[in-house]
């Protein structure tokens, strides 16, 4: 018999703040497909600012929304230590130093490389170790 702890992704609720309807859209259905769950997507920063910091456990973030800058809902989620990504067409020269940690997909991006990066920044769980015999 062998033990083996499992690290699984617990039910994960990302919040999309995405202004290009088809490309938020096609973003959502691809994390749906995965399992996560979908909060948005929200086009403009004011509505993006008004989500509790607990109703959501990983942001996706375009940039510019209708010509409104995000960093100020970037600025908050690094403060309240919540994990968000950018997906974005600003090349990495564009952003502000403060934010060249974050991780950034250049739009055109695949819809589906942005689903694989953000469950990675979704929370894990440790499962209690398992018993299964591998001879069989």
């Amino acid at each position: 018999m062998t033990h083996h702890v499992v690290p699984s992704v617990r039910p994960c609720r990302v919040l999309i703040i995405e202004d290009e309807y088809f490309l938020g859209d096609d973003l959502a259905k691809a994390l749906r497909a995965r399992g996560v769950d979908v909060i948005g997507p929200l086009a403009e920063l004011p509505d993006a600012m008004t989500i509790k910091h607990d109703g959501f456990d990983v942001a996706v973030i375009d940039i510019n929304l209708r010509n409104v800058a995000a960093y100020p809902l970037a600025d908050e989620l690094i403060r309240v230590g919540k994990p968000f990504l950018f997906a974005t067409g600003y090349d990495a020269n564009a952003i502000p130093e403060r934010f060249r940690h974050v991780q950034r997909l250049e739009k055109p991006c695949d819809v589906g490389a942005v689903a694989t990066a953000v469950i990675t920044l979704c929370p894990t769980e440790k499962f209690t170790p398992v018993e299964y015999d591998l001879s069989l």
